[in-house]
């Protein structure tokens, strides 16, 4: 069954590597994390996500390069104008600082930009934002003081993550306010995450036996330089965003069987006539799924063997969008979260912070590496096309809902008394109000650039704003779909076609009735629609 979603949602590779890359994060057992070796994508990437309290350990390749690199900076820097070691930052970059200051400078920097305001981003988020920073800093191009990855994966072992406010970034020189309070953190101030409760960073430091990070020449311009914040976002979101089409196109097949389609609209032939892979791979899915079910109907086994006769028909000839346009509409979602992959793990393997330093050929060069144009473009392309499935589950809810278009439940699939009972009527009001909130989300960031920082920053990515706004969407898509599975369970119990459906959409319905037994007599959904929406979320199981 497993492989019959794999073609859809596997990871696609990221295949363009720096021939210079040394850092890299890989999983060499259930029990350890070693950090330092291999290309960090998307399943490893979840993978070090969700694996928690493994032992991390630091590849020592990976972290001599961090010495080479930490070492050629210091030299280099003894005669020469370095951004960020020996300059003032942004539009003060023509002040230069005296040695004796660089300390002070790297600090300074770090309190003055600890300024982020709004919810703090769950812990999920922060130690996703903690492993996107270090398998930049891990690549050895930023000048950094060893310590710094070695404190940052002891963090990430024992799941103290960075309290991150979500206001703050402009995209620009990267995240720097919500990176500042991750630097905050490693010199040993702010706040943190820690076994659920939100605690002072120097009372579990000292709980745990970590000690703060030293500043040496530019770990503060580093650690805050860059789109770590934006990306680690942006990777959760993807990983989110994977699970809402799978379930989308599993609801949407279900729905087929409700209603006894014709199978020719999901069929290879009609679909392979257009050359979307999206398109393509999303039929396929469904064709997976509904292989053993007893209610899709051949076109050519059933209408076409009746005689056409002038009149009308006597029954519907095809189904209506939302039903028989599954693929074209979600094809194109797969697609956008297909290249968003790319993207995203390209930005996380990648040196984006500024300047840059490339020891092996004896340079420091100065540039925009922070800046996040591509991840800001990606997040505005998946919020929109999370909004277009949200508005397609919306639309087949109405389908459910309305009497007059189905033709074949009653008014909003209620299982009770009409009139004295309502069924899902209520929750129809939620699901119209949820997409409309994301509909008004999905305008978009990367048009939005606001000039700031003395119009140093004259153009802006916006790119932490997009991945939150993203996320926000996803969350709102994920309550939807939880409405429109409760839906489905009751409409398949009201025409009694469990034993007809397919073996996967049975097993499905099966596991979800376990969550909310059939009920005919109103009562407060809220809690039960909540439940469905955490296990569409948290789902481990193979199709899902």
């Amino acid at each position: 069954m497993g492989d019959r979603f794999y073609f859809i949602f596997a990871a696609t590779f990221f295949q363009t590597r720096h021939p210079t890359i040394a850092g890299r994060i890989t999983i060499n057992s259930v029990e350890k994390i070693s950090i330092g070796q291999g290309l960090v994508e998307l399943k490893r990437f979840q993978e070090i996500l969700t694996k928690q309290n493994a032992v991390v350990e630091l590849d020592d390749n990976a972290l001599e390069q961090v010495s080479k690199s930490y070492e050629f900076l210091k030299d280099f820097a003894r005669d020469k104008v370095i951004y960020g070691v020996n300059t003032g930052f942004g539009p003060m970059a023509q002040f230069i600082i005296s040695p004796d200051k660089g300390k002070e400078l790297q600090y300074n920097l770090i309190r003055s930009h600890t300024t982020g305001m709004g919810t703090f981003l769950p812990p999920e988020y922060s130690k996703a934002v903690l492993v996107a920073r270090l398998t930049t800093l891990m690549l050895g191009r930023s000048g950094i003081h060893p310590s710094v990855p070695v404190l940052i994966s002891k963090l990430i072992e024992k799941e103290i993550f960075p309290c991150i406010p979500e206001h703050g970034s402009v995209g620009a020189s990267g995240d720097l306010v919500q990176l500042a309070h991750v630097a905050s953190c490693l010199i040993g101030e702010w706040k943190v995450w820690f076994k659920g409760e939100i605690r002072p960073t120097k009372e579990v430091f000292e709980k745990e036996g970590l000690a703060p990070i030293e500043v040496f020449q530019r770990e503060g311009l580093a650690l805050i330089n860059g789109t770590s914040a934006m990306t680690g976002i942006g990777m959760v979101n993807l990983l989110k965003a994977q699970k809402l089409v799978k379930w989308s196109a599993m609801a949407s097949a279900i729905l087929n069987e409700l209603f006894e389609a014709y199978d020719d609209h999901f069929s290879e032939p009609l679909n392979r006539a257009k050359l979307h892979e999206g398109q393509n791979k999303i039929a396929e899915s469904i064709r997976g799924i509904l292989s053993d079910s007893h209610l899709i109907r051949n076109r050519q086994g059933h209408l076409y063997a009746e005689k056409a006769t002038e009149g009308v028909a006597k029954e519907k000839i095809q189904e209506y969008y939302s039903l028989r346009c599954i693929p074209q509409v979600l094809g194109p979602v797969l697609d956008t979260l297909n290249y968003a992959e790319k993207v995203l793990v390209g930005e996380m393997n990648s040196a984006n912070d500024n300047p840059i330093v490339i020891e092996e050929d004896g340079n420091v060069y100065h540039g925009g590496n922070f800046h996040g144009d591509y991840v800001a473009l990606e997040m505005d392309k998946m919020k929109i096309a999370i909004t277009k499935l949200s508005m397609l589950a919306e639309r087949q809810l109405n389908f459910l809902l309305n009497e007059k278009l189905n033709n074949k439940l009653p008014p909003f699939v209620n299982l009770g008394t009409l009139g004295l009972n309502f069924g899902m009527q209520g929750a129809q009001f939620t699901a119209t109000s949820t997409v409309a909130e994301n509909q008004t989300l999905s305008f978009p960031m990367y048009v939005h650039s606001i000039p700031n920082n003395n119009d140093n920053q004259d153009i802006v990515s916006m790119g932490t704003n997009a991945a939150l706004l993203t996320k926000k969407v996803i969350e709102n898509s994920f309550q939807v779909l939880a409405i429109e599975w409760v839906t489905i369970l009751q409409a398949v119990d009201y025409l009694k076609i469990a034993d007809k459906l397919s073996s996967v959409s049975r097993e499905v319905f099966f596991d979800l009735r376990a969550i909310v037994p059939i009920f005919e007599q109103d009562s407060s959904l809220a809690e039960s629609l909540q439940n469905v929406r955490d296990y569409l979320e948290n789902c481990d199981k193979e199709y899902c």
